[in-house]
């Protein structure tokens, strides 16, 4: 059995739940910390008698975290600032471990974090327990404020001047929507700009423009009279405005231009010292685009294009602990889903793609400690999301490690080497060279055979690659360690752990995966033209609502493997929801957004395409209505009388609408019988020739008249 730090137990009998903060690189020693109690301090207790307390059903472990955070904590600047500054406190202390854990020692940390920082001794302890108890991320020192009232709103302006009362007479203005328009105008006036004036030179700068009371003038200078004092906005409220909108980043790009910017004040994330010293140190990230061609599960007529392989890397034992294959160019969105499968089972995983294993022979899905990738997909804002819910370090491997930089790389040609002989649309070195094959027409391979593919290879990888390169240190060499990567790894689980730590499936996902804005319409809750329903959107009657009152905008997040499902989010963010496609769309059930995305664009490019075959079609239509129409028009107009008045041809519609029907009626006698030919099946009946034909034509309605009348004389 195997524990892993940032694991929760819980006590079976007095409930008590507690959370692994560390554990030593032998396995032997184990601090903990009991996460509800407001005065725990962190505990020591031994690995091998923890196991045996869990294996007696003493402890149990407890898959969900009360505290991994899953809202979108960005958009409340005064949270992140009070979060910034606790972490600012203990941030370098607690990575002093395990001396942190000790009494003295951390008595003695606490001290120089209080001179250092001007903090008192309780507050610098209260953030090292919210710290350990709530996960050892940064996230976890954000104030309690989802428990409060008045939740990120902002004090509406009154006649009553907020804030501190003054000690001088004045009392000062409150600072309303026009007040914060001005502060912005002078700010990106006279303070964000390469000129690089004081910010107290800006103030007075706005002051002179916004605030002047009069003018005059003194020897040919014009002079300005400003407000009273207690009409002007103070330096602090100024200064305080500024530090609120704008960032340190924002700031320093306005003021030093972006490229001085990334030379000389951007931030270096992670270290180059660090080294791996056992699984979960160090994972590598990368993509690379496949050397094949494939087609489409809708239509295998329909090329794809080349897909995009993401591997994730351990770097002590080279074992691939992720994957993502999909048809975007290397960016966030790829590794995103990389490192999702990261903290996958990989067992479920690989069942998902018809595929059986143990759980031995994929058992990596924790996050590491630290994670190298190339300059792109990894840089930018979403690295924030990785360091302030998961505490994890990332490097980029590019500019620090060259020595590291290749591990991935490699993998990427070991694996395809494997495939290659199997590949149809395989796309050798040869190609787009004048005479060379075409290997886009030799495609015949799905998105899902080729993960599937690249699945097997990776387990067969893992298992039975042998890492003739690899330099076994001391210990290995003793314990007669296989240079493989399964081998490596679970050596290194037994010999070097510590550094691999725990995070629920859900938590990660919700923190990784793509969020979206989805419209509620009466037809369903609708994300990129496919139709979602769930329990809370029926019972809630979102949508007759919406068909009375109009649509509006949720915030839903996806997996671009899968878009069956979309998780609606709750608006705090701790909740979410699945929802589900309605019945009539399941053309798109488990299928990739890419695949979806590639038949949306052909069935418009195939809409547009029949436009103008449709054009045709109705000008056709046009054109044989014509054909009917005007020579009607013409008989008509040949036949009809002249000499019959208007009201005569009106006061007479009813008789000649009974005369018509009798007529039709006659002809439409349906007679049954072979010896009864029917007259509407068309058959041609013979006739004599010889007789008159004006015998059988059909008189004209005028004709019909006056043979009526001609019989009622007779009678």
């Amino acid at each position: 059995m195997m524990l892993l730090v940032n694991e929760l137990l819980q006590d079976k009998d007095t409930k008590d739940t507690f959370r692994i903060l560390w554990i030593d690189e032998g396995n032997v020693i184990a601090y903990l910390i009991n996460i509800y109690d407001d005065k725990a301090l962190p505990f020591k207790r031994s690995v091998a008698e923890l196991i045996d307390e869990i294996i007696q059903e003493q402890f149990i472990k407890i898959k969900e975290d009360p505290f991994m955070f899953l809202k979108k904590v960005e958009e409340s600047e005064k949270i992140l600032e009070m979060r910034d500054n606790a972490w600012a406190v203990v941030g370098n202390i607690v990575r002093d471990e395990p001396a942190i854990y000790e009494k003295n020692e951390r008595a003695e940390h606490i001290k120089n974090a209080m001179n250092e920082h001007n903090v008192s001794y309780p507050a610098v302890r209260k953030y090292l327990r919210k710290y350990w108890q709530r996960g050892k991320t940064p996230n976890a020192l954000l104030p309690d404020y989802h428990k409060s009232g008045g939740k990120g709103k902002e004090k509406k302006a009154s006649s009553k001047k907020r804030g501190r009362p003054r000690k001088q007479d004045t009392s000062g203005i409150n600072i309303n929507e026009q007040t914060k328009k001005i502060f912005r105008v002078a700010l990106e006036k006279y303070y964000l700009t390469t000129k690089k004036n004081k910010l107290t030179d800006a103030y007075k700068m706005m002051v002179r423009e916004f605030y002047a009371k009069d003018y005059y003038y003194e020897n040919g200078v014009p002079k300005v009279i400003l407000e009273d004092e207690d009409k002007l906005p103070t330096i602090v409220q100024f200064r305080y405005w500024y530090n609120k909108e704008y960032t340190v980043q924002e700031s320093t790009i306005s003021r030093q231009g972006r490229k001085k910017y990334e030379k000389d004040f951007r931030a270096v994330l992670g270290s180059s010292t660090t080294e791996a010293i056992g699984p979960g140190s160090r994972y590598q990230i990368d993509a690379t685009v496949a050397d094949v061609y494939l087609i489409s599960r809708y239509n295998p007529d329909w090329i794809i294009g080349r897909p995009v392989v993401y591997l994730v890397v351990d770097v002590f034992s080279r074992m691939v602990v992720g994957m993502y294959i999909g048809l975007e160019g290397p960016s966030w969105a790829g590794a995103m889903m990389a490192l999702t499968n990261v903290v996958t089972d990989k067992q479920a995983f690989c069942r998902d793609y018809g595929i059986d294993i143990p759980k031995s022979a994929w058992p990596s899905e924790n996050l590491p400690d630290v994670l190298l990738a190339d300059r792109g997909e990894i840089e930018g804002f979403h690295v924030e999301r990785l360091i302030s819910a998961f505490n994890l370090h990332v490097e980029n491997a590019a500019p620090y490690r060259a020595d590291w930089k290749g591990i991935v790389e490699k993998q990427f040609d070991t694996i395809q080497r494997k495939v290659k002989p199997f590949l149809p649309g395989y796309v050798d070195k040869d190609f787009q060279e004048r005479g060379a094959r075409d290997y886009r027409l030799d495609a015949k391979l799905t998105l899902e055979q080729f993960t599937q593919l690249i699945i097997k290879q990776v387990i067969y990888y893992n298992a039975k690659h042998y890492l003739k390169d690899y330099l076994r240190d001391e210990d290995m060499i003793r314990d007669e360690v296989q240079p493989t990567p399964l081998e490596l790894w679970n050596w290194g689980i037994q010999n070097r752990s510590g550094k691999l730590r725990y995070f629920s499936e859900d938590t990660v996902k919700l923190h990784l995966l793509p969020q979206s804005q989805a419209t509620v319409t009466f037809k369903g809750i609708k994300l990129k033209n496919m139709l979602y329903s769930c329990e809370r959107a029926l019972k809630e009657s979102w949508f007759p609502t919406a068909r009375q009152k109009g649509s509006w905008k949720v915030t839903v997040s996806y997996d671009p493997r899968d878009m069956s499902t979309v998780y609606l989010l709750d608006s705090d963010g701790y909740q979410f929801e699945a929802c589900h496609l309605l019945e009539h769309q399941k053309r798109y059930a488990n299928r990739t957004l890419d695949e979806i995305t590639y038949l949306l664009e052909h069935e418009k490019q195939l809409h547009k395409q029949a436009e103008h075959g449709q054009l045709q079609k109705e000008i056709d239509f046009i054109s044989e209505v014509d054909d009917i129409v005007k020579p009607a028009v013409k008989l008509a107009n040949e036949q009809q009388s002249n000499d019959i008045s208007k009201a005569e041809k009106t006061r007479s519609i009813k008789e000649h609408r009974k005369a018509e029907r009798e007529e039709r009626q006659k002809e439409e006698i349906i007679e049954l019988g072979d010896d009864k030919p029917n007259k509407r099946t068309g058959e041609v009946l013979p006739f004599n020739q010889n007789d008159d034909e004006q015998k059988y034509a059909r008189p004209s309605i005028k004709e019909f008249l006056r043979r009526r009348k001609e019989q009622k004389k007779d009678e």
